[in-house]
């Protein structure tokens, strides 16, 4: 089962809400259980939420590395490379990051 904090959207997993937040710190009574058509949703997306937080941080070590040899600048292809590898790392995380605020939005995280 799940609980939501209705104080603060913690989600709670056990067959009972716990007596107090762990984030916010308010009463059992906050927490709401979580309908059971939205709680298989949300276990459904753990995996695609999972791969799209390793995507981002991925792009992240991209990025890094598409800026060290852009500051290294040792020819005009290799240049090239590393502005080409930043632009798509950002835009990949950008979606990514996009998608998870659609997953959120739609319950589709928990």
């Amino acid at each position: 089962m799940k609980w939501k904090c209705s104080a603060c959207g913690y989600i709670h997993d056990g067959d009972s809400a716990p007596d107090f937040c762990p984030r916010c710190g308010a009463p059992k009574e906050k927490f709401e259980k979580i309908a059971a058509d939205i709680e298989q949703i949300m276990d459904r997306s753990k995996k695609t939420n999972q791969l799209h937080m390793d995507l981002t941080h991925m792009m992240t070590k991209v990025l890094e590395i598409a800026e060290a040899g852009t500051e290294d600048n040792l020819d005009p292809g290799c240049l090239n490379v590393f502005q080409k590898a930043k632009k798509a790392a950002w835009e990949i995380r950008q979606m990514s990051k996009a998608e998870i605020t659609v997953h959120i939005n739609k319950q589709k995280w928990g």
